[in-house]
């Protein structure tokens, strides 16, 4: 029969809310995804600073069929203004992992078989080899049986990464205005020169600690020849 199609679905959105309403919204749309097929994997808010926009970020994981309303939800909570959908075919990676996890099933279960064999004749180093060996087939069970588990998740919910942003405008965000935009430009050009200058300086004390006293020396030779010079044509 038809092999049955794994995708992974992800949906990466960025919702612009008024700042004072950012947790608001963020709030509604968790509260949503608890009441549908869905489950909240990460969460964040960041309070607004001075020198820091607040925002805030939630990662769910939704069952296809609510999809469209958790969406429907996001699009009430602000305006979207951007939404991008990747799709990524993970049959094959499922397929490989089921037919591993057959494989070392049948084979651990042999060596099962092997050990509880009735009047078997065994040495103990034998005994031992074929535990460790089953320990070993166990462990990689173990492996696999997670792999497919992330596997079924990432397939069959849809994950929705939505990152929450305040609005900028004239009045509330400065840096949609071009005068404090020049204005902090020229404040950070100005904190640039300062920052070389004393740079500059550091790099600069250590040989003016050696040539300071070597000028004066200097000098005073050279005032000290002028006089002889002086006294000998007197």
């Amino acid at each position: 029969g038809a092999v049955q199609r794994h995708i992974a679905v992800r949906h990466v959105l960025e919702v612009v809310v008024p700042a004072a309403h950012i947790p608001d919204a963020w709030k509604a749309v968790a509260d949503t995804c608890s009441k549908l097929d869905c489950e909240v994997v990460s969460s964040s808010v960041r309070k607004e600073l001075r020198d820091q926009p607040g925002g805030a970020y939630l990662e769910m994981r939704v069952n296809p069929k609510d999809a469209p309303q958790l969406l429907g939800q996001l699009e009430g909570a602000g305006r979207v203004a951007s939404h991008s959908t990747a799709s990524e075919d993970k049959t094959a990676q499922v397929v490989d992992v089921e037919a591993h996890i057959k494989n070392r099933t049948e084979f651990r279960d042999s060596l099962r078989a092997l050990l509880q064999q009735p009047g078997a004749n065994r040495k103990l180093s034998d005994v031992l080899e074929i535990q460790q060996t089953l320990s070993q087939t166990q462990a990689e069970l173990d492996s696999h049986a997670t792999q497919l588990k992330l596997l079924m998740q990432e397939t069959t919910k849809q994950l929705v990464q939505v990152s929450f942003r305040p609005e900028v405008t004239l009045i509330e965000g400065r840096a949609a205005n071009p005068i404090w935009t020049a204005v902090r430009d020229a404040g950070q050009v100005m904190a640039s020169s300062v920052a070389s200058l004393i740079t500059l300086v550091a790099a600069l004390a250590p040989w003016l600690l050696l040539l300071v006293p070597l000028l004066w020396a200097l000098r005073r030779a050279w005032a000290w020849r002028a006089r002889r010079r002086a006294m000998r044509t007197a």
